[in-house]
């Protein structure tokens, strides 16, 4: 078949899902991931010429991936443990030379016991269905001591709603237009927002059977190896906008949220905001001679889950 010829390879293990507790005495820590392995390498063979030689069994990257969990100090830091992860692997296998690593951190947040709310050692609860994204790229295709990555995180389905403080008027209207201008309204939207770190050189293990993973000692703050903190940084500025800001339109609120997520975190490169528009719509009550459709007088609503509008943006370091 010489009309053909193999230009991209990259396989992998899909959703492992892995739980883990650190234990403190009776103080335990918790953590819930769903892993995406993925590598890159020289393993066309095995599509070529059914050379499995070149294999490493994506049961093996499974084990992998359970085994560092054990291990690892850097487990609940989704970034760290995702740099390990992959670090790991391109350091072990001499013919591989990237890997991607995807995790989904699931929400457990600690039980509060009481009017006191005192914090309950070892139980938790989910408290929301949002969840925290990271996307690792670790690169040794220029040699197995000169390691470097790329590091996205982000959050997903974190829902939200304000039932007033939105306005939306002053838009084209023409022949097409049906939509009427309101100067108070409900706004909802799941949001989706990734966020990419400037990229960052990895120290390469020693050690025989490269399993060490070394963080820098002063590493600069906002930047990958803050990541958790930069997590918090990001959170709590989406939803304060979106609390705060007299909103003139879904694109205005994106775009102050994204520009304080830049200004509070330096070593973040760029942001990407996707808003869905979750519509509530005002019931028409004219018929029974009640007014509920006057942004003032609207209290009843139905959800309307499509169509939708849908609004993004990337928002860069200068």
């Amino acid at each position: 078949m010489s009309e053909s010829v193999l230009t991209n390879t990259r396989y992998g293990k899909d959703l492992v899902r892995v739980f883990r507790v650190v234990r403190d005495g009776e103080f335990h820590q918790v953590v819930e991931y769903n892993v995406t392995v993925l590598l890159e390498g020289d393993i066309e063979t095995s599509y070529t010429v059914a050379d499995n030689s070149v294999v490493v069994a994506t049961d093996s990257m499974k084990n992998i991936t359970y085994y560092l969990a054990k291990i690892s100090p850097h487990i609940l830091s989704p970034e760290r443990f995702a740099l390990h992860l992959g670090t790991h692997i391109v350091s072990r296998y001499a013919h591989i030379h990237r890997a991607f690593i995807t995790l989904e951190k699931l929400r457990w947040s600690r039980i509060a016991l009481g009017a006191n709310e005192n914090p309950h050692p070892h139980s938790f609860i989910r408290d929301g269905n949002d969840r925290q994204t990271v996307e690792v790229e670790v690169d040794a295709s220029a040699g197995k001591d000169k390691l470097s990555a790329k590091v996205t995180s982000g959050i997903t389905d974190l829902l939200v709603l304000k039932s007033g403080g939105s306005a939306f008027h002053g838009f084209i209207r023409d022949e097409y237009t049906t939509l009427q201008e309101v100067d108070d309204r409900v706004l909802s939207t799941s949001v989706d927002l990734t966020y990419t770190f400037v990229p960052v050189s990895l120290i390469s293990p020693t050690d025989d059977k490269k399993l060490d993973f070394i963080v820098p000692e002063d590493f600069a703050l906002g930047g990958v190896w803050d990541a958790v903190n930069v997590a918090t940084r990001v959170r709590t500025a989406t939803l304060d906008i979106f609390a705060l800001d007299s909103s003139a339109s879904v694109q205005a609120t994106l775009f102050k949220m994204g520009q304080r997520v830049i200004a509070e975190n330096a070593g973040v490169e760029s942001v990407i905001y996707k808003l869905p528009n979750k519509h509530y719509i005002p019931v028409d009550m004219k018929y029974i001679g009640v007014d509920n459709t006057t942004p003032a007088n609207a209290e009843v609503f139905v959800p309307v889950s499509a169509p939708s509008g849908l609004i993004s943006a990337t928002i860069s370091r200068k």
